[in-house]
């Protein structure tokens, strides 16, 4: 039986691009955005295309809302959501930006002001009625952005850096490592012990063994990779995310299929899935 106050939603799975599209239909076209829902709280995990989706949900409900998203990294297909979040047009709105990854000249400000700035984006952030608040923090820190919930963080493996998370809550924890690439010769200290014994493990499965050698130095794992790593750290749950644009709901199938046969319980993350801690 699950925790019905630590749930994990997926609005956004894949990597690199938006791939809408008939065979991208049943698993999701989104970049990456994951809601972790801890009690009243509401934390989100990178704001790819996906994020769109969740902040027209969630004005739905006409609530104020006091949000908090985690970026792991700012590459574009993890950020492009933000210009399109309807809470940062919300007055009554408040927002914390949290990033680990950034050493100076930049931080998490600038960076998303740079996106949303000519010529790349038609209007400035100050267009935000939103209250925002950007949290730069050191990768290693423990974050208590809230009573009773913690977040350990750890670095990836990834280029320009990434941050891991591991958020801690109710005698559960569910970790969230995205674009990050295993290393030769043995399993990732850092990524082992940010997972271990989680009940949840959303992992960057981008590729299969079979693809990496030609993408090695991209910056991604494996869904084999993924299930050595959970099969070490005893994780309960393993989630495979941040799918390919090129592999398409086939494909995503046959690795469903695959990972289920070697590790009993493993699942495929899809757009609008919901796991329960």
């Amino acid at each position: 039986m699950g925790n019905p106050d630590f749930t994990v939603r997926f609005w956004g799975v894949r990597g690199s691009i938006p791939c809408p599209g008939p065979e991208t239909v049943r698993y999701g076209g989104n970049t990456a955005c994951v809601e972790i829902r801890c009690g009243k709280r509401l934390l989100i995990f990178d704001g790819g295309s996906g994020l769109r989706l969740l902040g027209n949900e969630l004005m739905r409900n006409g609530q104020e809302l006091d949000l908090d998203l985690f970026y792991s990294h700012t590459h574009l297909d993890h950020i492009v959501g933000l210009p399109f979040f309807a809470p940062c047009y919300e007055a009554k709105s408040r927002i914390r930006f949290w990033a680990g990854h950034l050493k100076p000249p930049y931080d998490i400000a600038a960076v998303l002001n740079k996106m949303m700035s000519a010529p790349l984006f038609p209007v400035p952030m100050d267009i935000f009625a939103a209250k925002l608040d950007f949290r730069d923090f050191a990768i290693g820190e423990a974050l208590r952005p809230h009573p009773g919930i913690t977040l350990r963080t750890g670095p990836l493996n990834h280029p320009n850096g990434a941050t891991g998370y591991r958020v801690e809550y109710g005698g559960k924890a569910a970790a969230y490592i995205t674009d990050t690439e295993h290393r030769a010769g043995g399993l990732d200290k850092n990524v082992l012990q940010l997972v271990d014994r989680a009940d949840v493990m959303i992992y960057d499965a981008t590729y299969t063994d079979e693809e990496y050698p030609t993408r090695r130095g991209w910056g991604h794992s494996t869904w084999q990779e993924a299930v050595r790593l959970a099969e070490a750290a005893q994780v309960k749950t393993l989630a495979i995310f941040h799918h390919d644009p090129d592999h398409d709901d086939a494909f995503m199938d046959r690795v469903a299929s695959e990972a289920a046969a070697m590790r009993p319980g493993t699942i495929v993350a899809k757009e609008g899935l919901v796991l329960s801690l």
